[in-house]
C-alpha cells in the first residue's frame, strides 16, 4: 500500500511554478493566461514563475519533463500549477524522475490531461489537487467563480476539512478566447439543480483516485501508473468526469464496463461523478440536446455500476472538472461522502 501524504503548503508571498505539462496554449491565447497570472499575484499574493515550455506550443515531452523537474527541485518554489490541459501528457510520464519529485514534495494543481501527473504524484506518495488551472479557473472573464475561488484558496493555504457545496448557478458554454469581447462580461450561467444521490444510506471515507475519464482510459490502455495490486484502491473514493470531447453514453458505459471487468469499480466505497460538460465549439448543443446528453451519460454510469458495484453510493453533478465552477478536490487525499446528511467533505 502506497503511503500518501500532504505536501507543505505555500504562504502568501511565496513563488509558485506555472507549467504546461500538456499543451502550451498560453502561447496561443495569452489573454486568459495573463489574467490568471494577475489573479495569482493580486488575489492570492503568490508570485508565478514561468518555465521554458509554459508558452511553447509543440514542446517535446522531454522539455515538459524538464520543466516539471525544475519546478519541483527549486527550493524557492512552494507549489506548482498547470496552465491548462492537453492530450499527450502520458508521453511525459516515462521521462520523470520519481526520486527527485519524491524528495521535493509540493502541491500540484491541475485537471483534464493533468490526470496523468496527478496519478503519478499519488503513486509517488504525494497528494495533488484536481482542479483550478490558470487559464480556465483563474483566467475566467471579469471574475473568478466564487466557489472556485474559495476552494482554491482553502486548498492552497489551509489544512483540514472543507465542505463542498452544490453550485447555485453553473456554466459549460465557452466563448472564444481569441475574441477580446469575451473578457468584457462574465460567462452566462444557468440555475443549478443540486446533486443527485444514489445509495445514500451510509457514510464512507477514503482516498480519492480517478480524474478525467478519457485520460484515465488511456492510462488503463497503456497500463501506466495503475497499481498491480488492486487492493491499493480498496475503500477509496472514485472521481470521474468527462471533457469537452463529450464521449457518448455508449463510450462512457464501455470504459466503465472495462474498468469493472478489470476489477476496479468494485474496489471503491463511493463514486463522485462530475457534472457533464454538454457543449463544445464542435458540438454547440441546444439546451434540449445538452440535457439529453447529460441524461444519457448518467444512465450509462448507472448501468455499469448496477452490474459491477450495485450498492456503491454515487453522487452526480458534483462541480469539478470541465464545467464552471471548478471545485478543487484533493487527489489521493481524504474525501468523506455522507449520504444521510447529503454532504461531501474533503481534507485539504
Amino acid at each position: 500500500m502506497t503511503m500518501i501524504s500532504y505536501p507543505p503548503k505555500p504562504s502568501p508571498g511565496d513563488r509558485i511554478a506555472v507549467i504546461s505539462p500538456g499543451a502550451g496554449l498560453p502561447g496561443l491565447f495569452p489573454r486568459p493566461f495573463e489574467l490568471g497570472l494577475e489573479r495569482l499575484r493580486k488575489d492570492y499574493e503568490l508570485e508565478p514563475v514561468e518555465y521554458p515550455a509554459t508558452r511553447k506550443m509543440g514542446s517535446t515531452p522531454q522539455e515538459r519533463a524538464d520543466d516539471i523537474h525544475a519546478a519541483f527541485a527549486d527550493p524557492d518554489i512552494k507549489a506548482v500549477i498547470a496552465s491548462i490541459g492537453g492530450d499527450d501528457q502520458i508521453t511525459v510520464l516515462p521521462l520523470l524522475d520519481r526520486e527527485l519529485i519524491r524528495a521535493n514534495p509540493k502541491p500540484f494543481f491541475g485537471m483534464s490531461d493533468n490526470t496523468n501527473l496527478l496519478l503519478y504524484l499519488r503513486n509517488t506518495g504525494i497528494v495533488g489537487y484536481h482542479g483550478a488551472t490558470v487559464m480556465t479557473a483563474l483566467g475566467r472573464p471579469v471574475a473568478m467563480e466564487p466557489l472556485t475561488a474559495a476552494s482554491l484558496r482553502a486548498a492552497l493555504f489551509t489544512s483540514g476539512e472543507y465542505e463542498l457545496r452544490p453550485a447555485e448557478r453553473w456554466n459549460d458554454v465557452n466563448r472564444d478566447w481569441a475574441d477580446p469581447a469575451t473578457f468584457d462580461a462574465e460567462p452566462q450561467t444557468r440555475p443549478g439543480s443540486g446533486w443527485t444521490w444514489v445509495n445514500d444510506d451510509r457514510v464512507v471515507e477514503g482516498r480519492s483516485w480517478g480524474g478525467c475519464l478519457e485520460i484515465l482510459s488511456w492510462l488503463l490502455m497503456a497500463d501506466r501508473e495503475i497499481a498491480r495490486d488492486l487492493s491499493e484502491y480498496d475503500g477509496g473514493v472514485l472521481l470521474l468526469e468527462t471533457s469537452e470531447e463529450m464521449p457518448s453514453g455508449t463510450e462512457v458505459f464501455r470504459i466503465l464496463r472495462n474498468m469493472g471487468e478489470r476489477g476496479l469499480l468494485q474496489r471503491f466505497s463511493a463514486l463522485l461523478m462530475g457534472r457533464a460538460k454538454t457543449w463544445s465549439f464542435e458540438r454547440p448543443n441546444s439546451p434540449e440536446e445538452a440535457a439529453r446528453y447529460a441524461t444519457e451519460q448518467r444512465e450509462a454510469v448507472q448501468r455499469a455500476m448496477r452490474v459491477y458495484a450495485p450498492d456503491t453510493p454515487i453522487v452526480f453533478d458534483v462541480d469539478f472538472g470541465h464545467t464552471d465552477p471548478q471545485l478543487v478536490i484533493p487527489y489521493g487525499g481524504i474525501v468523506r461522502v455522507d449520504g444521510p446528511a447529503r454532504r461531501i467533505t474533503v481534507t485539504y
